[in-house]
């Protein structure tokens, strides 16, 4: 049971904070703004909506009830504006950085954007958070900075060179954080996603993740292609799981805690096949043209890594992190949702 976690709970229910979660509207800070605002925090929401969506946090408003509702207070904004970076961190105590624009076809297909989003959006959070003397700043980093180290699992102090300008984004956010450090005392925490999934997450268009497109795929009896042979493997994280973290992050007492990177994963390898079998398996029982289904193959994809798996004792030892479910786990309380989701439209 994750003890660190179960406490800092019973801590902030009786300690409330004021937080800023970037990227509401997307499919992790909606679910960081709705587990805040059950804790009775006050919580402060920035999205410009290039990927997050309204319904989200229509659904957390309906999630938390009118109680907890009240303490969230929304800004319609872009963080490559720094002025509303600043609007946003005003009274901020704990700053979680979720903002950006995902994908590593994106980034090939758009580098520009992916800098204009991830680097300059980021640098002007920085400031912002550093003006208005925030606690801590808490960012989404990513697994995808370890690049072509071929080593398993990942470890945080060893990394690869970039496989895509979305992880040259990713690393040059980790350099800018270690820098704000070093320069102007302030305390940052970066966060390395290892392909996220659960509630709330798009099934929908060219970048979606893998998790929620297969899911639709199968449920609207489409085809689902794997790129390449299907023994890639990854370290899916549920969205819990994530949650955990970024709260553990923002508060850790930890002598060593701040002005880190930590691997937010569960420390499983699952390969794509394995996922599909498991995502089929789940779903058979309520749509019975998937009994036989079988996946369609093609060719690897540019920018991907071929295996991730990471380490996550650092994060264990500093910040308390006790991942609380397992892929089987997280689609099993995911699948729900999913279909709802997906059966609703």
């Amino acid at each position: 049971m994750p003890a660190a976690f179960d406490a800092l709970k019973t801590r902030l229910a009786t300690e409330p904070h004021t937080w800023l979660v970037t990227g509401a509207a997307g499919f992790i800070g909606c679910n960081l703004v709705e587990a805040l605002l059950l804790l009775g925090q006050r919580v402060v929401g920035l999205d410009n909506f290039a990927t997050g969506h309204r319904r989200n946090l229509d659904q957390v408003q309906a999630s938390v009830g009118p109680e907890h509702w009240k303490h969230f207070r929304f800004i319609e904004g872009d963080i490559r504006d720094v002025d509303a970076c600043r609007s946003a961190c005003a009274g901020v105590d704990y700053v979680l950085h979720q903002a950006a624009l995902g994908s590593v076809p994106r980034s090939l297909e758009d580098p520009l954007a992916t800098h204009a989003a991830n680097n300059t959006g980021f640098i002007n959070m920085l400031v912002a958070a550093r003006d208005a003397t925030v606690k801590r700043f808490v960012y989404a980093a990513s697994s995808s900075t370890y690049g072509d180290h071929p080593g398993l699992p990942k470890v945080e102090d060893v990394i690869g060179k970039p496989l895509s300008p979305y992880a040259v984004t990713k690393l040059v956010n980790e350099l800018y954080a270690d820098v704000f450090g070093r320069c102007y005392g302030m305390e940052s925490i970066g966060l390395r996603y290892f392909n996220i999934f659960g509630r709330r997450q798009d099934p929908d268009g060219a970048y979606a993740a893998v998790v929620p497109k297969w899911v639709a795929s199968m449920i609207h009896d489409e085809p689902v292609f794997i790129n390449g042979d299907g023994e890639t493997s990854r370290d899916f994280c549920y969205i819990d799981n994530v949650i955990q973290a970024n709260l553990l992050a923002a508060t850790s007492q930890h002598a060593e805690a701040a002005n880190q990177v930590y691997n937010v994963a569960v420390g499983d390898r699952t390969t794509l096949n394995q996922l599909y079998e498991a995502i089929r398996a789940n779903l058979a029982p309520r749509f019975p043209h998937l009994a036989a289904a079988k996946p369609v193959y093609r060719d690897f994809r540019a920018g991907d890594v071929r295996h991730s798996l990471a380490d996550v004792s650092k994060a264990r030892t500093r910040l308390g992190y006790e991942p609380t479910h397992r892929i089987g786990e997280g689609l099993a309380e995911a699948m729900d949702w999913y279909v709802a989701d997906l059966t609703a439209r």
